[in-house]
């Protein structure tokens, strides 16, 4: 008698504690707001005791599934590969279910649900599935909704008979079935980017985010009317499993203004002010379509980041004489010119222990960081990266390892502020692993390194080479690895300097040129990643390969001035010309709420056969590339790379920009109708080059600089 009232109170708490809180969902730098989570987490505890204990074992029959997210496999059809690739497609899947009810509900012996008559165990044997994280691997026998509460259920298929078009059968213990068809979807959410700003609109480095940046990708409706957006938080102690919805955002602002999206076509949805913790969360994106007339959703599940675009080097921290690298300060001041602020280390004698110098040059962690005491609070949060140490789960030193081990060596950072990452490989399997991981990322070199596909495959006129693969691919992988991910952003080791490839067998030289090295950063960065990390700057790299620091430090500087737009944008538009039916460029954008970085790749370079290098010249470019049509009619162009912010021949007509240019490697340029935006980038240019030149240490022009860093080594 007492158990309905009960729960009617823990949820009116819960609720209230869930929408008035700003301690407990807004968590600040420094303050953690013990006793308005401790209040939270006892309204959670309550609810789903009292629901547990009122319902248990009752009949049930209100769990509905509210909404689906399906991204379907595919396959690059550039790429080579020594032996023929498994072309058996499936999909990854997230199943919404709600209790719709405003009751309680428990779902009693969860091991006992099967799909399509198998448990989930089968179903791996069977490799119908890669992965899944349904309530078979939770490691709880009964599972507890409260009202609205919704579950999210991942499956990520093998074979083609979870792929597109194919229907499937969910039979619960308590006698219900769900049924659903894996449809090819018509609109989805293609990116979704928390960001932290300051109080001028301009990105911070608070780790805490405070706006959120969603871009709708409408592929086959007719028209969608974007409606409002709601965020699903996870009730507390439910390992990010079960979610309550909170604050419905009924005018954020849309690019076109009137949110209406016709398809094909692309649009972004901004939520300013928002309030929510570092933690798994349910993006949904309400609309409604002309042809229905009924409200419909876009749905997405993801770890909440702030988002920042970060630079690795990769493994920088080894040993010198009798200590670290990274305890020297002339390597410090290299890395802080090239604008690396990311490493692969954890913990760093010398450096990590020394705040001052810490203070001086601080790079973020990219490791296991296992020890959740440590580094998942308030005052290490800023600090990392992401949490990597699996290696290439593909390759696994001989062995795969198969991705639902990989989902568990990852689950131990479930519940964790900390987002984990996995490095994916091989293109032609990497879909079996998506989703795995909150920021997933991929390594792929095009020369003289070891690479997963087959460089003797591809063509170049009558002859084949072994020394390297056409530059362009790691465009086509990041583009398939973005797709496979959707909607959370990637990440790129791109080939830098290292000491470790080529030997004296192979006469070329053992790591890029600097045109190579540009070219394969940029493929990666024109079609949208959010963070590069460097393979692989230590100090032995660094000295044998010196001639690479500057171009690297140019890309990095790019990188830079060009942040914001990879953060708040998305992948707009690509697009190969041909010249004579054969390639020559591959045009990108990405488009943000008041500009797009476009991007022209040069794909005349040519192999030199004797020195085994790719080489480029200077071309002229006449290039077109189609603008979003919120940018409205007053657009300007100009070029915005290394060399700094210039004018270039442009013009604007019937919604594209036409653009004259003379181009080496890779031409770059903004489109805005934004009046602010070009002087701000000349600020930040400026800051830029004054920064560099505040370090007073040149390795890449000043002999005695280069010197010193010899020094350390011996």
């Amino acid at each position: 008698m007492l158990t309905k009232p009960l729960f009617m109170i823990a949820t009116a708490a819960y609720h209230r504690l869930k929408s008035n809180s700003d301690n407990s969902f807004r968590y600040t730098q420094g303050t953690v707001g013990w006793n308005s989570m401790t209040k939270q987490h006892l309204a959670g505890i309550v609810l789903i005791a009292s629901a547990v204990w009122w319902f248990h074992g009752a009949p049930v029959a209100a769990q509905e599934i509210v909404g689906m997210n399906t991204v379907p496999h595919s396959q690059s059809a550039v790429l080579r590969w020594r032996r023929p690739s498994d072309a058996e497609l499936a999909a990854r899947v997230e199943l919404f279910i709600q209790n719709t009810t405003d009751q309680p509900l428990v779902l009693s012996d969860v091991s006992q649900i099967r799909f399509d008559g198998q448990s989930p165990q089968q179903l791996l044997a069977a490799t119908k599935w890669a992965w899944h994280d349904t309530p078979a691997v939770w490691g709880q026998e009964t599972l507890a909704l409260p009202p609205q509460g919704l579950l999210a259920w991942k499956i990520n298929g093998w074979s083609a008979s979870w792929g597109v078009d194919t229907r499937h059968d969910i039979d619960l213990p308590n006698g219900r079935q769900l049924s659903f068809v894996v449809s090819s979807p018509k609109a989805w959410q293609s990116a979704v980017t928390f960001l932290s700003t300051s109080a001028d609109g301009q990105l911070s480095d608070n780790p805490y985010p405070n706006q959120l940046v969603i871009h709708v990708h409408n592929q086959h409706l007719p028209e969608m009317l974007l409606r409002s957006v709601r965020l699903w938080t996870a009730i507390p102690r439910s390992q990010g499993r079960v979610f309550l919805p909170t604050t419905e955002f009924q005018q954020p602002r849309y690019y076109p203004t009137d949110g209406r999206l016709a398809g094909p076509g692309k649009a972004i949805i901004v939520v300013d002010d928002i309030q929510v913790p570092r933690e798994q969360v349910v993006v949904e994106v309400r609309f409604q379509s002309r042809t229905g007339g009924t409200e419909e959703s876009l749905w997405s599940t993801l770890k909440v980041k702030a988002e920042q675009f970060d630079i690795s080097g990769g493994w920088i921290a080894s040993q010198v004489g009798n200590r670290h690298s990274l305890a020297c300060e002339e390597y410090l001041k290299t890395l802080a010119r090239m604008h690396i602020n990311t490493g692969h280390f954890e913990e760093v004698p010398g450096y990590t222990d020394n705040p001052e110098l810490y203070a001086r040059y601080p790079l973020k962690r990219f490791n296991r960081l296992a020890d959740l005491s440590r580094y998942d609070n308030d005052q290490a949060l800023p600090t990392i990266h992401a949490v990597e140490f699996i290696g290439e789960p593909q390759f696994g030193g001989g062995r795969p390892i198969p991705p639902q081990e990989v989902w568990q060596m990852l689950e131990p950072y479930r519940s964790s502020r900390l987002p984990t990452s996995v490095t994916l490989s091989e293109e032609r399997s990497w879909r079996y692993y998506a989703g795995l991981s909150d920021y997933p990322h991929y390594d792929a070199y095009r020369v003289i390194a070891p690479a997963a596909d087959w460089w003797r495959g591809y063509e170049w006129g009558d002859a084949k080479i072994a020394w390297g693969a056409p530059l362009e691919t790691i465009g086509d992988m990041t583009r398939s690895l973005r797709e496979h991910s959707r909607p959370m952003p990637i990440a790129y080791w791109s080939q830098g300097a290292h000491h470790g490839w080529g030997n004296a067998l192979v006469p070329r030289r053992g790591s890029p040129t600097a045109d190579e090295l540009r070219s394969q950063a940029w493929h990666a960065l024109g079609n949208r990643i959010t963070s590069l990390y460097w393979f692989n700057l230590s100090l032995k790299s660094l000295l044998k390969y010196p001639d690479l620091i500057e171009p690297m430090t140019r890309v990095g500087r790019e990188i830079r001035l060009l942040d914001e737009i990879f953060l708040r944008g998305d992948a707009f538009e690509y697009r190969r010309e041909l010249h004579e039916d054969r390639p020559a460029w591959d045009l990108c954008s990405i488009a943000t709420p008041n500009a797009v970085l476009l991007t022209a790749h040069d794909l005349t370079y040519q192999p030199d056969m004797q020195a085994r290098e790719f080489r480029y010249q200077p071309r002229a470019a006449e290039l077109r590339f189609r603008l979003p049509e919120w940018l409205g009619a007053d657009v300007q162009v100009f070029a915005a790379d290394s060399e700094g912010i210039r004018d270039i021949p442009q013009r604007i007509e019937n919604g594209y920009a036409f653009v004259s240019d003379t181009v080496r490697v890779v031409g770059i340029y903004i489109a805005t109708a934004d009046v602010n935006l070009r002087q701000q980038m000349v600020k930040r240019y400026s800051q830029l080059i004054h920064d560099e030149q505040s370090l007073d240490f040149d390795p890449a022009h000043r002999p005695q600089d280069l010197r010193q860093l010899e020094l350390l080594l011996k």
